[in-house]
């Protein structure tokens, strides 16, 4: 697809070119060297609007690109019908298994489909998956640049979809984030930022300095008692472990099913547990952000996005051994430093890289 103003029709009313550097950049080079030239590639990061720069990159450098759709992560049917008229077929995890050359997959939907050359992923919750496959896996997730997306934009992202449902006013709330990994992190930073009482269950050995002087109360991850006093106080849970089920070993079902608590989750999958009645948490359980029509605003998600189409490059470069793969720090570099010198949150990026 050489002419890209259809793509473009899509993408420049809504986002200004300093919301997307490390794309946009990724697009204009790869048009001049077409890297993935007569190579299959299933992406299947979830379909969103700001998803559509990362394709848009992908489709320059040369790639026959499918879309990949799970069950296990929302998307926007607008933007699927609009990828079908655009010429970019859609598939469904849950379909017949086919083939490709690259798979740049999303929480491991599509882990058991052949990627002749490898996969990369974009997350940790698909690391267990992966851990077991027997081709090179890029992982995307085990980077300074995705601490960008998960720190800056899941946690700016989950007070947002709070708002949109009617709850914006946190000064003095009880909040309780259920793990300080990167999405814990950025959970705990803008809940203090909006003056919120935060407790934090975690293991403790894990919280750095700095993140420690935004916590009001630390709570062992093994504590059940101090952890049911703390939920049963609560304003607002939200779960951000990127395990699944991993709150059903904190405490009692009950104890979530009785407080006054908004429950929360954050994660790609139930870290509540089946004890814990779907209805009785926002949404269903599904993971809170991805009711907005931008579950992750661009500007925070776009270096992710690239890193990820770059580690396709990356195994197509390089003979790799089967197994996990960190992204070098060199590549991690390249991207970082279009980000700093054309995007709009270069001065976040002092906090987070």
């Amino acid at each position: 697809m050489k002419d890209f103003s259809r793509f473009d029709a899509m993408i420049t009313p809504f986002y200004l070119p300093e919301e997307y550097p490390a794309c946009h950049n990724q697009a204009e080079a790869w048009a001049a060297t077409v890297p993935l030239k007569g190579l299959s590639v299933l992406d299947a990061t979830p379909v969103y609007r700001n998803t559509l720069v990362k394709y848009r990159a992908l489709i320059a450098a040369g790639a026959t690109l499918s879309v990949g759709l799970s069950p296990v992560m929302a998307h926007d049917k607008q933007i699927v019908r609009m990828l079908d008229e655009l010429g970019v077929p859609v598939v469904d995890a849950t379909e017949k298994k086919q083939a490709f050359d690259l798979i740049l997959d999303c929480a491991a939907s599509f882990s058991t489909w052949e990627a002749r050359l490898g996969y990369a992923e974009l997350t940790r919750s698909g690391e267990k998956e992966y851990a077991a496959v027997s081709k090179p896996v890029f992982m995307a997730d085990s980077s300074r640049i995705k601490r960008i997306e998960t720190v800056l934009g899941t946690g700016e992202s989950y007070f947002r979809a709070m708002a949109e449902l009617g709850y914006s006013q946190w000064k003095d709330k009880r909040i309780v984030v259920f793990g300080s990994g990167k999405v814990g992190s950025g959970l705990i930073w803008y809940a203090a930022l909006k003056g919120a009482v935060v407790t934090v269950v975690t293991d403790p050995q894990t919280v750095s300095e700095g993140l420690s002087s935004s916590i009001t109360k630390l709570i062992d991850r093994n504590d059940r008692e101090a952890i049911s006093k703390a939920v049963a106080q609560a304003d607002a849970v939200v779960s951000a472990t990127g395990v699944k089920e991993a709150l059903a070993e904190s405490c009692a079902p009950e104890v979530f099913v009785r407080s006054h608590a908004l429950l929360a989750n954050m994660g790609v999958h139930d870290e509540f547990g089946p004890g814990v009645p779907n209805e009785r948490v926002l949404r269903n359980k599904a993971t809170l952000n991805f009711m907005l029509d931008e579950p992750t605003h661009l500007k925070y998600i776009d270096a992710t996005f690239a890193l990820h189409n770059a580690g396709a490059l990356y195994l197509l470069q390089h003979h790799l051994p089967a197994g996990l793969i960190t992204p070098p720090p060199e590549l991690e570099e390249e991207i970082l430093s279009v980000t700093r010198e054309r995007g709009s949150i270069a001065s976040e990026l002092e906090l987070m890289v």
